[in-house]
């Protein structure tokens, strides 16, 4: 009777469960915090100051920066609402947003960046994963609630001038020893700054040619970006100029967007090295749907500032057309942190060189930190001593992937299906895929990774070929 009396409660517990609504549904997650994510409040609509009224002047070479700093100070001291624009082109450099203050560029309106780095003054900040001294963005926000950027209008960064500055550096710093720090020394403006800052509203507006990344949200909350247009390579193919990085922030919901651009088109970072770990702030609770990315290097990338760690993430309708790389995993034995709880459901590529890539040491040359002897530590300046502060422990730097599920991704006509290379001191763990179905020209490998779950999946050579795996245990590619 106790045996039949403990049976019948598991078969009801079984029929209980079976009735609650799953919080996964053909492989996209319904959890709570999803509703959570993106901006809850926008800034007044009733006021609008034209920055016009304050000087600004429809002129490509005459500077209405101050004007425009003008109408948003006068339009935060009035309690908030929208600074626009007279149909037109205009230039500027840096201007700064406040709270309640929606900066509107509507359809008709061009803004042009200056090609002048000192109209850019510098800020403390955080890029590529160390806080340090750099240019302010041409629109930049700090310590403010309740923002936004609207409109239908275009910015452009008119970055091909700071990009032939870096190659002109980098040329200059590779015979050195000196790769891993020219990007740091090579200061380019973003485009579009939001550094700690909350209830974030970015839509509709089109950005090009940014002279670095192209939409920065440093320690930020409740950010949605929405409707985006991005096309960085319409003077030619910029370095570094990301599309849309979350970097240490949360809550942040991004849809509709479409991306090309010369580096990681969905960026997701969170510091890098010793003082990534010191800062130690995640990414995390952020959704990423209904997007494109065209030209650029990775569709969907976490990393490789990966020290804060990186999870509770569900990104899915994407798609990619032209991308380098599809869905990219990136991190460096100095940066430490944990990528986990990452979601990806129904994408789609084709004609990419890798449509996965995971990769625990990405780029030596860039990653890795060593001061040349011809150099003295003690005369070198602040960011190269932040640089070359070395991880202690040294385990400490060793970043760990696991629990990342991938449901109904397709790729097609790519060159290499995939590239999965862990470590012996940090295998790749839990990754489920299902209903995944990927080929190359070449198979590609899996190397230092344990305990995926696999069901309905095909990663391989387009005539066959199987992956090369190695260092595994429990990756049942061609055994489900």
């Amino acid at each position: 009777m106790k045996t039949l009396y403990t049976l019948s409660l598991l078969l009801l517990a079984l029929i209980l469960t079976a009735c609650q609504p799953s919080q996964i549904r053909n492989g996209i997650p319904n959890f709570p915090w999803i509703a959570e994510c993106g901006s809850q409040t926008q800034p007044p609509v009733d006021k609008k100051f034209m920055a016009n009224d304050y000087g600004a002047v429809a002129d490509t070479a005459q500077l209405s920066t101050a004007a425009i700093q003008q109408a948003i100070d006068a339009c935060a001291a009035a309690g908030g609402g929208m600074v626009s624009f007279e149909p037109g082109t205009y230039s500027m450099g840096s201007v700064f947003l406040k709270s309640n203050v929606n900066l509107n560029i509507p359809e008709g309106v061009t803004i042009l960046g200056s090609q002048n780095i000192q109209d850019y003054p510098l800020i403390f900040t955080r890029v590529a994963g160390i806080e340090m001294e750099w240019p302010a963005a041409l629109i930049t926000a700090m310590d403010q609630d309740n923002v936004a950027v609207s409109g239908r209008g275009l910015v452009s960064g008119r970055g091909k001038v700071f990009w032939d500055s870096y190659w002109e550096m980098r040329r200059e710093y590779v015979p050195k020893g000196l790769r891993w720090i020219v990007d740091y020394d090579c200061k380019r403006p973003r485009l579009l700054l939001m550094q700690n800052c909350s209830n974030v509203t970015l839509s509709e507006t089109k950005f090009i040619e940014a002279g670095f990344w192209t939409v920065h949200i440093l320690y930020s909350t409740l950010v949605t970006i929405k409707d985006l247009i991005i096309d960085n390579n319409n003077a030619g193919k910029g370095p570094s100029t990301d599309g849309i990085d979350i970097d240490s922030s949360n809550r942040v919901l991004i849809e509709d967007c479409d991306i090309s651009c010369n580096d990681d088109n969905f960026c997701l970072k969170a510091g890098r090295d010793a003082d990534g770990l010191r800062v130690n702030r995640p990414t995390e609770y952020v959704v990423i749907r209904n997007c494109i990315a065209r030209y650029g290097d990775g569709l969907f990338t976490c990393g490789s500032e990966t020290s804060g760690g990186i999870r509770k993430v569900v990104a899915y309708d994407l798609e990619a057309i032209g991308t380098k790389i599809g869905l990219r995993f990136k991190s460096a034995y100095t940066r430490g942190g944990v990528v986990e709880d990452i979601y990806l459901a129904n994408i789609k590529m084709r004609g990419l060189r890798e449509p996965l890539q995971i990769n625990l040491n990405w780029n030596p040359s860039y990653s890795y930190s060593s001061l040349p002897e011809a150099y003295d530590i003690n005369e070198v300046p602040p960011h190269w001593k932040v640089m070359l502060t070395p991880v202690d422990p040294p385990e400490l730097g060793m970043p760990k992937f696991r629990n990342v599920y991938f449901t109904d991704i397709r790729a097609d006509s790519c060159s290499v299906a995939i590239v999965c290379e862990g470590a012996e001191k940090s295998t790749i763990d839990q990754f489920h895929l299902e209903n995944v179905h990927i080929t190359g020209a070449k198979a590609g490998r899996i190397y230092w990774a344990n305990d995926w779950e696999l069901k309905n999946v095909w990663i391989g050579g387009e005539k066959g070929e199987l992956v090369d795996i190695q260092h595994t245990v429990n990756v049942p590619l061609y055994q489900q």
